[in-house]
């Protein structure tokens, strides 16, 4: 971060980064519809449509305007995210189509999805996030407790299936949800950071939003295991069900059976939690009915 922000504009669409960078190869793509610019990863993304079918761009390499670290290490992030997007391909997680190195950088190929992010700090920062009509999260949270439903499970369900190939979820948030309101469907994204099993917390206060992370996520040595991810799968449904932090029953919009099984899945204590996403979604279903 730092430095002067500088303004380019590729097939009409305008972007800023701190220093100019050669993107002439998405020609061979498409046209450019939308660039996402803002990250913190390092990375920057470019909507690219051809002939009517959209495709998402996602490039490491460049100087983005809010990434503090060296871009060489966010190409290497990127490069090794390229591996999991492959090893984890599910139905509810963004397809990647295709990934490759350009001059010393990297670049993910993704399909297009029509969804919405659920966060969407510098559009809708908080308080707009959970009060205006046209806030994504907002729009999310009026709609029945059925449909939020089934968008948890779904993300519960991937969740599972990650587990399962001996995965932990890292940085998982409601920045991660895609949510497409014409066909009530879900999309998972940007789980780069996940990591293989056994994994240690060696930063402390690791990468992710506070409203989706365990205790052992701010503890510098701390394992992060299935158990930390059962916290974060309870904590998305008190974020897309109940009231965030604030983890009441008065706040909760369905049943008490499945608040009771969000809240153990909450326990500070780690091993008063369930012991696996699996377990804790085997619960969830039986409270479901």
């Amino acid at each position: 971060m730092g430095g002067k922000t500088l303004r380019f504009k590729i097939d009409d669409v305008s972007y800023e980064l701190l220093e100019a960078h050669d993107f002439g190869w998405l020609k061979d793509y498409g046209n450019v519809f939308c660039v996402f610019d803002r990250q913190d990863s390092g990375n920057i993304a470019f909507g690219i449509e051809r002939n009517g079918a959209k495709k998402l761009v996602k490039f490491a390499g460049a100087k983005t305007l809010r990434y503090a670290g060296k871009p060489e290490d966010a190409v290497a992030r990127l490069k090794d995210a390229a591996l999991l997007y492959g090893e984890l391909s599910h139905p509810h997680l963004v397809s990647l189509e295709d990934h490759f190195a350009v001059d010393g950088c990297y670049a993910l190929v993704f399909d297009w999805f029509e969804g919405e992010c659920l966060h969407m700090p510098d559009e809708f920062p908080p308080p707009k996030k959970y009060t205006d009509p046209n806030s994504p999260f907002f729009r999310f949270r009026q709609l029945s407790a059925e449909k939020r439903l089934g968008a948890l499970e779904c993300i519960f369900e991937f969740h599972a299936f990650a587990e399962k190939k001996g995965f932990v979820a890292i940085d998982f948030f409601d920045g991660s949800i895609l949510y497409d309101f014409k066909t009530n469907t879900i999309r998972i994204c940007d789980i780069d950071l996940y990591q293989k099993k056994p994994f240690i917390n060696s930063m402390g206060r690791m990468w992710g939003s506070s409203r989706f992370m365990s205790p052992e996520e701010f503890k510098l040595g701390a394992p992060i295991d299935s158990q930390t991810n059962v916290f974060n799968m309870g904590a998305a449904a008190f974020v897309l069900l109940g009231g965030e932090l604030d983890r009441s029953f008065s706040k909760w919009e369905a049943s008490i059976d499945l608040y009771e099984v969000a809240l153990k899945a909450v326990e500070k204590e780690h091993v008063a939690r369930y012991s696996t996403v699996e377990e804790f979604f085997d619960a969830w279903k039986k409270a479901r009915g």
